[in-house]
């Protein structure tokens, strides 16, 4: 159970309470329409700064253990020599791991994301914790010591602190982060940060307080406290509530209105902090991602958004709602979500096969109505993802099909789930499922190293070290129980980075991708072809898949000549038809050439 908890972010849909009525509805920020997400798992994207790795001091360890960090390269199931002598499997190993990706890994990898077409990153928990995760804070004051350049140093330097937020210093690790912020800003990028606010870790500082003074805290009412511990009793009655009765991640408490007084002024402290550091909202956050945002009451999201939006009116919210979430937004909570929605009808589409796979008809109902849902502006802003930091990789659900979405998604739970690499087939799903994904309406997200070639099952698998150019990779060769198997060679996929690139510029390209209007064209279910257009100020798109395993040629009425904005092929109609040719497994983005209308 607590290795599973410590996906942290949850995938059973919670009853939502019922928004506020009568209250007109604001506008999602317009910026939101056009960007190209990508998700940043911070300790596995790049080791920038080894000298501020963690140690086994740092993470509180026994100074007997033999611990250190592992090699950024080696195979990911293979035990370092560390683990080998713990005597533990695989599975009870690989949490204690750390990497040592931090904020100086990614500001050197900016022109990298900058280079690949992305316009606004979102980046998960980056504060103070114990764990590789960081969903377990122990302050969210301020970004996690071994992100920075002096651990030891930061450390010493909030030694003096209060819950006052006068005394609040800026640690090493927070004036880096602050630097972050401004060379993504130089970039004409967007940033935005992993809000954790319905529990911390053990380690946090008001809950460390409660544990020791027990009801004379200060902090007593902060959290679910179920018994307080008796002392004149030998035993420590102590008892509170966890996040899914995970005891590493007490939740706040809450009444009627959301998160308590205490914690409730604390979050909207820090959410100042970060979206206003220094009193300059032009050096924060471009926005936040809030995690199991349906388990906090809406009254405490309508005020905190009030607060948001006041320090930069053009800041985005996205929830972390898994199912239908049309009642956080109606413009009091949320702009969007990440749309776990839109990924689950593609997986169905493009992955499953036999009587899991549904028509392309019910496929382009499903899409309609998942459209419907939500307010028009609302669906042009929705992260459109495939995959996550809480899911099997895009390539190894392709690898392992017909599953329920994020279920039985790891060889701990279900031994067929395939770990190997993924085949040239699943590749070329893999990029018709990106092609699908740049041209549909909302704004595509990108998990870190999909573009790379990066494959894995369900948490921890998901958050393998970044692969990069410049690195060599140990062949992946074992299991997670010791097995060997055939090994399977790792490296940096620079074809398929390129082909995402070139989606990507596509889309940038054309604004009829990024803010046009979506007409379904053909949903032919005996060819298993989908086609649809895209059409904004002139600028016309047509987008056909071929989901088939063979060869398809539809044939759709339109008149006109058009361009594969992929592969450059001129096209024309014959009689008002337009006839596409497409290999098994593929699809075009046609250009309507320029001057040439559809009469139609």
């Amino acid at each position: 159970m607590l290795m599973r908890a410590f996906r942290v972010c949850c995938f059973v849909v919670l009853a939502a309470w019922m928004p506020a009525t009568g209250a007109a509805r604001a506008a999602v920020p317009d910026w939101g329409r056009d960007a190209i997400w990508y998700q940043i798992f911070p300790e596995r994207y790049r080791n920038g700064d080894p000298s501020n790795d963690p140690t086994a001091q740092q993470l509180g360890f026994a100074p007997s253990r033999d611990w250190h960090v592992s090699p950024w390269t080696n195979d990911w199931y293979a035990l370092q020599p560390w683990e080998r002598r713990r005597g533990a499997r695989f599975y009870d190993n690989v949490f204690d791991r750390r990497y040592g990706g931090d904020l100086q890994g990614i500001i050197d990898q900016l022109d990298y994301l900058q280079g690949l077409g992305i316009t606004a990153i979102y980046l998960n928990p980056i504060f103070e914790a114990y764990s590789l995760h960081k969903y377990d804070a122990s302050t969210l004051h301020h970004v996690d010591k071994n992100f920075g350049p002096d651990p030891a140093g930061d450390l010493a330097l909030v030694q003096n602190e209060t819950d006052d937020p006068a005394s609040w210093k800026w640690t090493s690790a927070d004036r880096l982060f602050l630097k972050l912020i401004r060379e993504v800003h130089r970039r004409g990028m967007k940033i935005i940060i992993d809000g954790v606010f319905n529990h911390t870790g053990t380690r946090f500082w008001a809950f460390r307080d409660v544990v020791k003074n027990q009801q004379k805290s200060p902090y007593a009412d902060w959290y679910k406290i179920l018994r307080w511990d008796d002392p004149s009793t030998p035993q420590n009655e102590f008892a509170y509530q966890g996040w899914f009765n995970v005891r590493d991640l007490p939740e706040f408490r809450q009444d009627a209105n959301g998160i308590v007084h205490g914690p409730r002024e604390y979050i909207f402290r820090i959410t100042e902090r970060w979206m206003s550091p220094e009193g300059h909202a032009g050096d924060g956050v471009d926005g936040w991602r809030l995690d199991v945002a349906n388990q906090i009451a809406p009254g405490f999201w309508r005020d905190w958004r009030k607060l948001v939006k006041n320090i930069n009116p053009n800041a985005i919210i996205f929830g972390e709602i898994w199912g239908d979430a049309s009642s956080w937004l109606h413009g009091d909570q949320f702009d969007g979500v990440m749309n776990y929605g839109f990924a689950k009808l593609a997986v169905r589409y493009f992955i499953d096969t036999g009587t899991n796979h549904p028509a392309t008809t019910q496929f382009d109902q499903e899409l309609a109505s998942l459209r419907a849902r939500y307010p028009e502006d609302v669906d042009y802003v929705l992260q459109n993802l495939y995959d996550s930091h809480d899911t099997d990789r895009l390539p190894s659900m392709i690898r392992n099909p017909n599953r329920r979405y994020d279920q039985n998604g790891s060889p701990r739970n279900n031994p067929l789930f395939r770990i190997d690499k993924p085949s040239l087939e699943d590749r070329r799903i893999q990029r018709l499922m990106a092609l699908f994904q740049m041209s549909y309406l909302g704004a595509p997200m990108i998990y870190y190293g999909d573009e790379a070639g990066m494959w894995g099952a369900d948490d921890p698998d998901d958050r393998k070290p970044m692969l990069w150019p410049d690195l060599h990779y140990a062949p992946e060769s074992t299991d997670p129980f010791g097995r060997p198997r055939s090994p399977d060679p790792v490296a940096f996929d620079k074809e398929l980075h390129d082909y995402y690139a070139k989606l990507i510029s596509v889309r940038r390209a054309n604004v009829a991708l990024r803010r046009g209007t979506f007409k379904t064209l053909l949903a032919d279910n005996q060819q298993n072809v989908f086609a649809f257009a895209r059409s904004s100020s002139g600028n016309e798109v047509i987008v056909v898949l071929n989901n088939a395993n063979q060869p398809a040629e539809p044939r759709l009425q339109l008149k006109g000549g058009f361009r594969d904005a992929i592969s450059g092929e001129q096209l024309r109609d014959q009689a008002g038809v337009l006839s596409v040719r497409l290999s098994a497994k593929s699809g075009v983005i046609l250009v309507r050439e320029s001057g040439i209308v559809n009469r139609e």
